[in-house]
């Protein structure tokens, strides 16, 4: 028989399983880009969604699924949200087409939404004052971890099955989770049921949607369409007008109390720039590690254990940094090596190797390991035991907000610079119109027709690319910090 104390741990390793699943799955599609742009004949914009479907869902839904969870019961949504993860992972494993694939990927964002908060939610239920520290330290490592794996496993996956594999990998990990938290975890909810804050929901969820569809699209059609600018400009009112209504309102979905302290709203805003910076990271180098430097899935995987392995070092170090020099001083060197990691990348040449790669990527995740704990650490000091919930959630929401915007916005500089740059005069129409759509594509049409010049125009278009977005970033981490 498994003794109260240990049931505790048992139900927080299962549900560390289950957060394991949600990281990787942010993550584990990249390497599968290349592959689906060619299946499903997807475009820039579908691939952007396909990455974009699942973070954009999940960021909107983060602190509605809390408030459910609050009303409804912690353990009744946590079984829900492990069985839509499921069940969308099998979906998204037998999709027939980009707009299948898209409509899994937001399901799954969906699933992912009920995990993340909710899980974290009852670590103050279970777990005493003492205990604490170390169950939160569980859990955001399984969190953590799960980001950097996803193009791991991805590649091996990729390289020995086909590329439903990505999503199959979720099943037993969910079932797991799933038996563990319906036998051991004990039902909780507030004694008094907060009101839904209806308006708050829809005009946060309405504003990131909008917002990040007109971003998508601005790489696709250009600044002179005035659907997309439309788009754009609705969606920064929706979310000025969640704003205003949250702090009119007598229940807001969020309390704006929070951001009265300089270092929850300081705290928050790094850890979302840092989350900006990584998964654009994670969108571009698969690619480029695939179509232009002509490596399979599983060994672009690999080419990214330096990152791995840069976080991995980065996290204790931060934590004895912060211990001696402070918080403030440790987060102020992660982003100066960020930094130069992202400005040594932005030179990446036609015919650098991947020694220099493989330099600049070990920089850019000691520069995360050093710098997000330790951002997140400062968000969370100020939260009370009353207000854990909601502003651990909405810490969470910020970071998935800061991620899904940098696959937007820098998937946009990506996308616009690599159309701009290719040299396509004198092809065909229907080679144009391939080579348009993603490197990928560009690449396969290029070695299929036998033409060295149209090869190269497509590397160097999207190395120009990669180019301006490192450089984007590079100069997006000094200033935030500034």
């Amino acid at each position: 028989m498994i003794n109260q104390r240990n049931r505790r741990w048992w139900v927080l390793g299962a549900l560390a399983v289950g957060i394991l699943a949600v990281g990787l799955d942010m993550t584990i599609l990249n390497l599968a880009l290349p592959v689906l742009a060619t299946d499903l004949h997807a475009t820039n914009r579908d691939l952007q969604w396909f990455a974009d479907a699942y973070n954009l869902i999940f960021a909107a839904m983060l602190l509605p699924a809390g408030l459910l969870g609050d009303r409804l019961g912690r353990k009744r949504l946590l079984i829900i949200g492990l069985l839509v993860f499921g069940l969308a992972s099998a979906g998204c494993a037998y999709a027939s087409s980009s707009l299948e694939l898209i409509v899994g990927r937001a399901l799954l964002g969906l699933g992912a939404s009920l995990l993340v908060p909710l899980s974290m939610s009852i670590i103050p239920v279970l777990f005493s004052e003492e205990e604490r520290p170390r169950a939160i330290g569980v859990w955001m490592m399984a969190n953590a971890l799960g980001i950097p794996l996803g193009p791991i496993v991805g590649g091996w996956l990729l390289n020995n099955y086909w590329w439903g594999s990505v999503f199959l990998i979720n099943i037993p990990l969910v079932i797991i989770a799933l038996i563990a938290v319906s036998i051991l975890l004990p039902e909780s909810h507030r004694e008094v049921n907060p009101k839904v804050d209806t308006i708050g929901i829809l005009a946060s969820s309405l504003g990131l949607v909008s917002l990040t569809y007109g971003v998508i699209e601005l790489g696709e059609k250009g600044w002179e369409n005035i659907a997309t600018l439309s788009t754009i400009i609705g969606g920064i009112l929706c979310l000025v007008v969640f704003i205003l209504w949250e702090k009119r309102s007598k229940q807001p979905l969020i309390d704006p109390s929070l951001f009265q302290s300089s270092k929850f709203t300081w705290g928050s805003i790094l850890a979302a720039v840092i989350s900006f910076i990584m998964f654009g990271v994670l969108f571009v180098t698969p690619q480029y590690f695939q179509a232009v430097q002509g490596v399979n899935a599983l060994n672009s995987g690999l080419r990214l254990l330096p990152l791995v392995f840069g976080l991995l070092i980065g996290a204790p170090v931060s934590d004895k940094l912060q211990f001696k020099l402070g918080s403030r001083s440790t987060i102020a060197l992660g982003f100066l090596i960020l930094s130069a990691g992202l400005v040594f990348g932005a030179n990446t040449g036609i015919n650098s190797g991947y020694g220099f790669t493989l330099i600049w990527v070990a920089i850019v995740g000691l520069g995360i390991g050093l710098a997000l704990p330790a951002a997140m650490d400062v968000a969370m000091s100020p939260l009370s035991a009353e207000r854990s919930g909601v502003g651990s959630a909405l810490i969470m929401s910020l970071r998935q907000v800061g991620g899904t915007m940098g696959i937007a916005i820098l998937g946009t500089v990506l996308s616009t610079s690599y159309r701009n740059n290719l040299k396509l005069h004198g092809f065909p129409e229907d080679v144009t119109e391939i080579v348009q759509r993603s490197v990928s594509a560009g690449t396969a049409v290029a070695q299929k027709i036998g033409s060295t010049a149209l090869l190269n125009s497509v590397h160097v278009s999207f190395i120009t690319g990669m180019e301006k977005m490192l450089q984007i970033c590079g100069g997006r981490q000094s200033l935030a910090y500034c």
